[in-house]
């Protein structure tokens, strides 16, 4: 990645380091706060199943049996294997958490229990310990004990309700949405723990996180609106309740753009642009929430202007009337894209399986502690030797344990 100006590089300071993170969450929510803060310096030791292992491993597409999400979702993990419904399994997973600073687990509630690895009882041997648990509806009320998936959690905050066109079905995301925002709101609540515990002398806590609750944040004030004024927002496709004109238009030569009008003097821009200056002196042109209410008729003008010009003409006139506009992407698009290049978004890491591999760089460059992708996900159990060894168990023992089918 090209460092900031006067910035350290790759390669220097990791903010970090000295942090041990234990990830036995699966699929995405998870483990995508271990992979944050793997980015940034922490050692994230990576627990599976010794047969079943993380189901990401298995997640769409692969390339000569390696699956391709697991190389990019457990990038800068070790991976160890171990058995938490054995005895011996158990005993090793408090052994290795004697030694972490953060545990991160998406089980249902109860089963951490069962297994003999209660919050309670592991914080008696690490009192310091970080504990994120993650599940679907949390860890109490009514609904707790359901399976919970990112799916659930989209249809349930009122996500899939207001996306979509308004004479079609709710919509769901083709993608993890749910998980994404809660991993990233998960590893921001780890970093407070953290920041807690170190710089405010606190010691360990547990984290109950919902995947339910961060994507509802994010969806706005949907609930003061309600509460305040009875209103309900609905499906309006790529439209918007606050601004207009907002929407996809396709050009002339068959692309797509997206324009945006959050501030007034974008959206006065906008209709210079497009040959009509004339409605910025209505008076409803003078908000947004006014003018969202004139939508179509705004969307005809734009999109009419639009539609009579080709893709490239479209970007070109807009930047130079200072008008807010962006290409719809696709991953190839976002491969070519200058600005993506200069920013090194999608980066490039060596991979003893597959070779050069390219993938989302880390999320934001830090001038003093640069983050830095060291490897890309690992096989299971390909750290066992170290990580094992690390608390005493020798090559012998660790031949005992596989035999047994404990790691």
């Amino acid at each position: 990645m090209p460092p900031l100006e006067g910035a350290a590089a790759p390669g220097g300071p990791l903010g970090l380091a000295g942090v041990r993170v234990v990830d036995a969450a699966t699929l995405f929510a998870g483990p995508l706060m271990a992979t944050v803060l793997g980015d940034f310096g922490a050692d994230v030791i990576k627990v599976e199943h010794p047969t079943r292992g993380d189901p990401v491993r298995d997640h769409g597409e692969s390339k000569d049996g390696h699956g391709l999400w697991w190389k990019q979702m457990s990038r800068n993990k070790r991976a160890v294997s171990l058995n938490l419904s054995s005895e011996t399994g158990q005993e090793l997973m408090r052994e290795l958490l004697r030694t972490a600073d953060v545990f991160i687990e998406n089980f249902r509630p109860g089963t951490l229990e069962r297994w003999n690895l209660s919050p309670e009882s592991l914080h008696e041997l690490n009192p310091d310990l970080i504990i994120m648990r993650c599940t679907g509806f949390g860890q109490f009320g009514p609904y707790a004990s359901r399976p919970g998936f990112g799916t659930l959690a989209e249809a349930m905050s009122g996500f899939a309700a207001i996306t979509g066109q308004p004479d079609g079905p709710p919509t769901l995301p083709p993608f993890g949405l749910a998980d994404g925002i809660a991993g990233l709101a998960g590893a921001n609540a780890l970093l407070i723990a953290l920041y807690w515990r170190d710089a405010q002398g606190g010691g360990g806590q547990v984290i109950d996180l919902a995947l339910i609750e961060p994507i509802l944040t994010v969806l706005g004030a949907q609930p003061v609106i309600f509460q305040q004024l009875g209103l309900k927002q609905i499906r309006r496709g790529n439209r918007s309740v606050n601004n207009a004109p907002r929407n996809t238009y396709q050009t002339r030569d068959g692309r797509w753009v997206a324009v945006s009008t959050s501030a007034q003097a974008i959206a006065e821009r906008v209709m210079h642009l497009v040959g009509h200056p004339e409605v910025i002196d209505e008076p409803w042109f003078a908000g947004g929430v006014s003018r969202a209410r004139h939508a179509d008729e705004l969307d005809e003008m734009v999109g009419s202007w639009i539609g009579r010009h080709d893709f490239d003409e479209v970007v070109s006139k807009f930047e130079e009337a200072q008008a807010a506009v962006a290409p719809i992407y696709d991953v190839e698009d976002i491969l070519n894209d200058p600005q993506f290049q200069a920013l090194d978004s999608i980066t490039t890491v060596d991979d003893p399986d597959l070779g050069p591999l390219r993938m989302q760089n880390v999320m934001f460059r830090m001038s003093e502690t640069p983050g830095e992708i060291r490897f890309p996900g690992r096989e299971r159990g390909a750290d066992n030797e170290e990580v094992f060894g690390e608390l005493g168990v020798g090559p012998e023992r660790l031949a005992e344990l596989r035999e047994q089918g404990v790691v």
